[in-house]
């Protein structure tokens, strides 16, 4: 059956390893961190991946190189491959996994983190890492096996991917008091793209407007630290209700915006079927994950 893979040599685990840290890094001079010995190895050993597929597998861009369709396509055979025989390598000297969830900034600190520091969490007999990632990279990782689950704002990925709903959030508009602004005013000059705004990153995708096109003042990365900078100057910022400050709050004031205030937004948990399929305990992970995330964002 596999008579003709082993026909001639060429293809090995250093080799397809060696493929999958020069696509990780963008280049061989990156995956190698400048050892010039490395660097001569990695090229020698693509070189022969090369010639025992027949196929070229990385490819120039700009100072780099990036893996062709093929390389892509290889790496991501590999990765399965060897993901599978890591986890068998677990089972057989017991030993626990890490598994990696990719999320927002925002939702790691309010959410993700909380429910990873619980007693239920350390008795689950799994470790946990985060990762800051966007939905477009989330996305990426998971077709990769790079991250085990992500935590996006949409419910449709491309196959196989699949998600859970794990909550609703809305948007809410803040400025500071001392900005002397009525509520209707600040309102207008929003609508208007005037109202001096500090805009998250995380916006992004959400389709809001008029913030789609507001030359914002500020751009941050995350809701978190568009909070940060509301607080500590004169800016208005759109947050997620569930980082708000609240009516109590005495130096914030919430503007109301019908058409915003209107919009429901969600988070899902996503991950890649493939990984079920080469861990099993994967799916006890998912499922107390999603049950504690979900837990987290009603409470």
């Amino acid at each position: 059956m596999f008579s003709r893979l082993f026909a001639e040599s060429g293809l090995s685990l250093d080799r397809l390893k060696a493929l999958l840290e020069v696509g990780a890094a963008g280049s061989i001079v990156r995956a190698a961190d400048g050892d010039p010995v490395r660097q001569s190895q990695y090229s020698r050993q693509i070189k022969e991946l090369e010639d025992f597929f027949r196929t070229r597998l990385i490819e120039r861009q700009g100072k780099g190189t990036r893996l062709t369709s093929n390389g892509r396509e290889l790496a991501r055979i590999s990765r399965f491959f060897m993901l599978g025989l890591s986890n068998f390598q677990r089972g057989c000297l017991a030993e626990e996994q890490t598994f990696r969830i990719g999320a927002s900034a925002t939702f790691i600190r309010q959410f993700l983190l909380p429910a990873l520091s619980c007693s239920s969490s350390r008795k689950a007999g799994a470790t946990y890492a985060t990762e800051v990632a966007n939905d477009e990279e989330i996305e990426r990782r998971l077709h990769d096996l790079t991250l085990d689950f992500g935590v996006v704002k949409r419910a449709k990925l491309s196959r196989p991917l699949q998600t859970r709903l794990l909550g609703e959030w809305e948007l809410e508009l803040w400025m500071p008091k001392g900005s002397r602004l009525r509520e209707s005013k600040a309102a207008l000059a929003f609508e208007q793209r005037r109202l001096p705004l500090v805009r998250a990153r995380e916006l992004d995708g959400l389709g809001v407007l008029p913030a789609a096109g507001y030359e914002a003042c500020l751009v941050c990365d995350n809701f978190l630290e568009a909070l940060a900078a509301m607080e500590g100057g004169e800016v208005a910022s759109l947050l997620p209700n569930f980082i708000a400050p609240g009516k109590a709050s005495r130096s914030l004031l919430r503007i109301p915006l019908p058409k915003i205030d209107s919009e429901v937004y969600h988070f899902y948990l996503a991950w890649n079927p493939r990984l079920l399929r080469l861990n099993p305990h994967a799916a006890r992970r998912r499922d107390w994950l999603a049950g504690a995330l979900v837990q987290r964002m009603a409470g």
